[in-house]
């Protein structure tokens, strides 16, 4: 990427006599209306073009987010995620307006804050520990309806075993409620995701309105938890119960005070939501890319044959970086400016990292293009490295997500053989806010017999 040279604003954003104007990074001279439909329509190829022209910051106005400043600069990146959030919030909107009000992707400060250190416990640590026979439960279930020898997509697949993974640690237990939410909250994952990158439209479109769908799908949600949230209350051995909704419910902030169940609902569709799509995906990326780079795939075998799991925790890593699910990490200035490297950015502007043009840098990771886990082996990622975002707004689920591929992707190779092949590399597929494969991850396989297996050592 070139530099380009800031441009300063001769608008006063700024209040007081001692205001200083806005030092902006470069940006296009096209109307917004053609900047936004670029965006909208092939965002990736937009922000890749936009970054070529005018260097690793520029200046944009889009729909959704309005006047917006994209950076693809690790310093840059880590000083934005490190600024106070007296400064900066969430980015606007934020995935508040789908999820709900009570959800931490709408909460700022003090509250996300709390809420976050309240949620930490039951994502992190020995409990992830206590997860992992869930997901291999799930996923050979799963497998043991893959066809063998003919190709199929593995995105679909996927998606069932990180649901049926989440919905089982979050509430413990099956039943007609966690099979009413196993059909609803796909159409209600893939509305919402397509309704977030679209903006707000201030009138309804009728049978035509994007909306209808997710907030039918809303209201069974909503009275599907108020049942399951009652039942636990209600449950004499809540306090024996280690899923995540008996751990919301019994946790107390430092004052005392516990989550309303409003709230509950709120948290609960952001982990059902987020919390299985994007590791469905980047588990599908898995695949796709395994069977184009066959001297990973066999060492990748070789690995678990062994009972090992350094390159493969390397390989989800660099699956992460070549084909990020999430593209972007943002914040909102709240303050009356902010210094962003040479850039000041007023009040009212939203700043996106331009997380796919980061892991495609090659002065950050040389030769990007490649399929390379060993850049991965024995070292901790870079601030170049950002599939789940930075700052205090990480993503909550991270540890669990790594845990939950890990087991996936053993169990995978452990008892199928992954036919390579030399077709084309799958072409990147917008499902509104995350980017799949377009034919959905195909694969072919063969299963392993015993005696080419290892023994699980986690049994």
């Amino acid at each position: 990427m070139r530099s380009a040279q800031p441009i300063t604003s001769s608008i006063d954003h700024e209040s007081g006599p001692e205001a200083r104007p806005a030092v902006l990074p470069p940006g296009p001279h096209l109307p917004s209306a053609i900047q936004g439909f670029g965006f909208m329509t092939r965002r990736r190829q937009t922000v890749a073009a936009l970054a070529r022209r005018h260097g690793s910051a520029f200046t944009i106005r889009i729909p959704v987010f309005g006047r917006v400043v994209v950076i693809a600069d690790p310093t840059m990146a880590k000083q934005l995620f490190t600024t106070p959030t007296d400064q900066v919030n969430n980015v606007r909107p934020s995935l508040g307006r789908i999820l709900g009000d009570g959800s931490m992707f709408a909460l700022e400060g003090t509250d996300h804050r709390r809420r976050r250190k309240l949620l930490t416990p039951p994502l992190h640590g020995k409990r992830i520990k206590q997860y992992e026979a869930v997901v291999a439960e799930e996923f050979e279930a799963e497998a043991r309806t893959w066809p063998t020898g003919t190709p199929f997509a593995t995105l679909e697949p996927m998606m069932r075993v990180t649901l049926n993974v989440i919905l089982r640690t979050v509430f413990g237990a099956d039943g007609r409620e966690l099979n009413t939410l196993r059909d609803i909250i796909p159409p209600m994952v893939t509305a919402g995701s397509r309704l977030a990158a679209l903006p707000d439209i201030p009138f309804s479109l009728g049978r035509l309105d994007p909306r209808r769908a997710f907030r039918a799908h809303r209201r069974t949600y909503e009275s599907t938890i108020d049942t399951l949230i009652t039942k636990a209350r209600n449950d004499p051995r809540l306090d024996e119960r280690d899923d995540i909704l008996a751990l919301m419910l019994q946790s107390r902030y430092d004052d005392g005070s516990a989550m309303t169940d409003a709230e509950v609902a709120d948290e609960l569709l952001a982990l059902l939501a987020a919390g299985h799509e994007t590791t469905a995906t980047t588990l599908a990326w898995a695949v796709e890319r395994l069977q184009r780079n066959p001297d990973v795939l066999d060492a990748l075998t070789t690995e678990v044959d062994a009972g090992g799991n350094e390159l493969r925790l390397a390989t989800i890593m660099e699956t992460q970086r070549s084909r990020p699910v999430i593209d972007f990490a943002g914040r909102h200035v709240v303050a009356d400016s902010i210094e962003l490297g040479p850039y000041r950015i007023p009040r009212g502007y939203n700043i996106l990292v331009a997380i796919s043009q980061l892991h495609d840098d090659s002065r950050q990771f040389r030769d990007p293009e490649r399929f390379d886990p060993g850049r991965f082996l024995g070292t901790t990622p870079g601030p170049a490295w950002l599939p789940f975002g930075g700052g205090t707004r990480r993503c909550i689920g991270a540890a669990f997500a790594h845990m939950e591929m890990d087991v996936v992707l053993r169990i995978l190779l452990r008892d199928f053989t992954i036919e390579p092949t030399s077709a084309k590399p799958e072409a990147w597929h917008s499902r509104g806010v995350a980017y799949a494969p377009r034919r959905g991850g195909m694969v072919t396989v063969h299963r392993r017999t015993p005696t080419t297996t290892a023994t699980d050592p986690t049994g």
